[in-house]
């Protein structure tokens, strides 16, 4: 409880008293290096015979871009697997987002390259780097094609180019909280603007661990937060998990993530992280309870788009209303 008091009350400090959820986008189903052991993508390596095949539609990406902006959803970031699109097509998707959102979005796409990186600038608020533990004896058999080195070059080239750095850290992979200091010698290194933490998520069909307590989850949290006092803070909870909310805000996230919202929309889940924000004093700016009455014609008039585009943006768009809709 010291430890939370110290981690909200540092936070209050350099925070306004609000939260957000954010939803990250994927847009492929495909990875070139399908190894990471506790991964989707790793389950399902075997079953993907085209790589093209496993990209969404591009009507069904700005669907669900345009949700999260009548619903005040941030996009946490457009998310493939590696080597998943091509650099004209992804630039097509960002564009497509950007659009939408007015908002330029983070990646977590792998590494990139720098001539990736300059074609997708006018799009890119900043990428990221897929660390997930900081114990060095497990990861290369976690991550074994994850290289820190390659995270570190495309930070480098992120460093020339003026955009913000990320990492993704998921806890409950076999660390202990004596590798704490390695993520704050990586944080101080790389100079990072923010982090996603994820609890594991245990698979059927990927490494079997249980996934760590929530007292153990927010220890992490609160100690990044009282270190780094004005770094970004995301926090992954699952919808089994929901009831943890407010402690990982006291603990000093600044927003809540992994959600399934679409399909959790309304539901106790989604009624447990609104419920959640306000016991832990912040108001919640992002709606996951009571869908917004909006005009969809409206909306989409608002938007720089070929009308026939438009249309099937449209369909797409009122096939997820369907799910959302009844909450209003």
């Amino acid at each position: 409880m010291d430890l939370l008091t110290q981690a909200s009350k540092t936070y209050s400090e350099n925070f306004p008293q609000v939260a957000w959820f954010e939803r990250a986008i994927f847009i492929s189903w495909f990875c070139a290096k399908p190894t990471c052991k506790f991964c989707f993508m790793y389950t399902i390596k075997d079953q993907i015979k085209q790589p093209k095949f496993a990209r969404r539609r591009l009507e069904s990406i700005l669907a669900e871009a345009l949700i999260c902006r009548i619903c005040n959803w941030e996009i946490g970031f457009v998310s493939a697997g590696i080597a998943s699109w091509n650099t004209q097509d992804l630039k097509e998707v960002l564009e497509g987002i950007y659009k939408i959102t007015g908002k330029k979005q983070w990646l977590n796409l792998g590494t990139l390259r720098e001539k990736q990186i300059e074609e997708l600038l006018p799009f890119i608020e900043g990428v990221t780097g897929t660390v997930e533990t900081v114990n060095w004896k497990i990861r290369p058999d976690i991550v074994p094609d994850k290289p820190i080195e390659e995270i570190s070059k495309m930070f480098e080239i992120a460093d020339r180019h003026n955009i913000k750095k990320s990492i993704t850290i998921i806890i409950g992979l076999g660390e202990t909280i004596d590798d704490f200091p390695e993520l704050v010698k990586l944080i101080d290194k790389w100079k990072i603007d923010r982090i996603n933490f994820y609890r594991l998520v245990p698979h059927e069909g990927a490494m079997k661990l249980p996934g760590p307590t929530t007292e153990y989850y927010i220890e992490w949290i609160a100690k990044t937060r009282i270190e780094f006092p004005k770094l970004v803070i995301i926090a992954g909870s699952w919808p089994d998990r929901t009831e943890e909310i407010p402690l990982l805000l006291k603990a000093g996230a600044n927003a809540v993530t992994k959600l399934p919202a679409i399909k959790n929309f309304g539901k106790q889940p989604a009624i447990n992280i609104a419920d959640g924000v306000k016991e832990a004093g912040r108001e919640f700016l992002s709606e996951l309870v009571h869908y917004p009455k909006v005009d969809i014609d409206e909306e989409l008039k608002k938007i720089d788009m070929d009308e026939a585009f438009k249309s099937k943006v449209k369909d797409k768009y009122l096939k997820y209303y369907k799910k959302l809709g009844k909450h209003e």
